[in-house]
Order: C-alpha cells, then structure tokens, then sequence
C-alpha cells in the first residue's frame, strides 16, 4: 500500500490540507447559501405538507452526514487496526464531534417537520429511534476516545467500538422498510425519488455543500489534533533535557 503510506505521513497529509481547507469551506458555503435561498425561494410548496417541506434541504443531508460521519469512523478504525496510521486514529477522532452534531441536527429538524406533518414531535418509531440510538453511540465514542487518550491507550479499544457500531447504519437505512410507522418510506434513492423535481432541485445543492463544510471541519481538526501533538511531543522533550 504505498499510496496509502505516504499519505499517512503528517507532513504529506498538512501539505495538501492547508490549502484545501479553505477552499472546501468557501465552495461548502456557497454551494449551501445557494441551495438554501433556492429552496425558500425559488420552489414551490408541497401539495400536501405545504411550506414545511423545505425542511428536507437541511434534514436530509444532516441525515446523510450523521451516518456518513459514522462509516467514516468505521474505515479510519479499519486502516488504523490493519496498518497501524496514526493518522487514522486522528481522523475517526476528527470525525465523530462533527458527526454527533449532524446527527443531533437530523433528530431536530425531524422533530420540527413531524410536527405540523405527523401532529407530534416525537414517535417511537423505527427510524427515530435508531437515530437517535446512533446519537448516542456518538457521544459514547467521544467519551471512549478521550478516556483511551487519558490513559495513554493504544487506540484499539474506540477503534473496535467505532467498527462495532456500524451494525446501526443498516438498521436506520432500512427502518422505514422493516417497521411500519408514521415516518415515511424511503422517498430518496439512488435511482429513483417520489420527491417532484421542481421541489428537489435545490436539495443537490445543500447536500454538496453540508458535506464539503462537513470534510472541511474535519481537516481543521486533523489539523489542530496533530498540533497538539506536536507540542505534546515538544514539551516531552524539553521536559526530559
């Protein structure tokens, strides 16, 4: 895996995420700005659910990240078990904070769109509740790791934890199928939408930059954690001489 190695090494990987951090912010936060105003302004309300469904072009792609942050913990663990990347560790470690917050934002505006749509603001359904179990399992990951980091660990243990708990994101990808309740069936797939176009249009927009925003904020913490183990290092040092 020589491709792989060399960009595990720190310098190698500071080199291309200084540059790019930027940028992804700047084109996440257009490309969001100009999806949201689209979204408020230039579709149409739903015939059914009227104004309140232009909560999707914050919903789904929270919904997307919160599980798209966690299968990026589970890969980073995965690397990070087999060939042993530091930098592995650094990046599930960069990627469950922000991933919480998605997730957290996902069970929010649900909450706020079932409201008005299912005349409650919470149900023990399916979906929900799995969504809200993977909220969770977040923060119990970001306990682990700092209490693994206290201890000086090697890592293993939130790197098992973090492959563990993928058993959750098919369970919340196939809910809706699996248990009947008040959310919806999947309106959104890769080849097909119930969704109407003149009302989806502006949703590819959002969701490209929630998720370059999403990798930017990841960057920034590689970058920071890696910082601080630099210094770490650098006081070890000093502190030994």
């Amino acid at each position: 895996m020589p491709t792989l190695h060399a960009f595990a090494n720190p310098t190698r990987f500071l080199s291309i995420a200084r540059p790019l951090t930027p940028v992804l912010l700047a084109l996440g936060a257009a490309l969001l700005l100009f999806g949201s105003w689209a979204g408020l302004t230039q579709t149409p309300p739903d015939y059914l659910q009227g104004e309140t469904v232009r909560i999707l072009y914050i919903h789904v792609p929270t919904a997307w990240l919160g599980m798209g942050g966690w299968t990026g913990i589970a890969v980073s663990s995965i690397v990070y078990l087999v060939w042993r990347h530091p930098l592995a560790a650094i990046a599930a470690r960069a990627v469950a904070l922000p991933g919480a917050v998605f997730a957290g934002l996902c069970l929010a505006t649900g909450s706020i769109w079932g409201r008005p749509t299912w005349g409650t603001w919470w149900q023990w359904d399916g979906r929900l509740t799995s969504m809200l179990l993977l909220f969770f399992v977040y923060l119990a990951y970001l306990a682990l790791s700092r209490a693994d980091a206290e201890r000086d660990g090697d890592g293993r243990i939130p790197a098992l934890f973090g492959i563990a708990g993928t058993a959750l994101l098919p369970i919340i990808r196939y809910s809706v199928i699996w248990w009947r309740t008040l959310h919806q069936g999947p309106s959104i797939t890769l080849t097909k939408s119930s969704v109407d176009n003149s009302i989806l249009w502006p949703l590819g927009f959002t969701l490209a930059g929630f998720s370059l925003l999403f990798v930017a904020i990841v960057l920034m913490r590689m970058r920071a954690d890696l910082a601080r183990i630099k210094v770490e290092a650098r006081m070890r040092r000093m502190a030994a001489a």
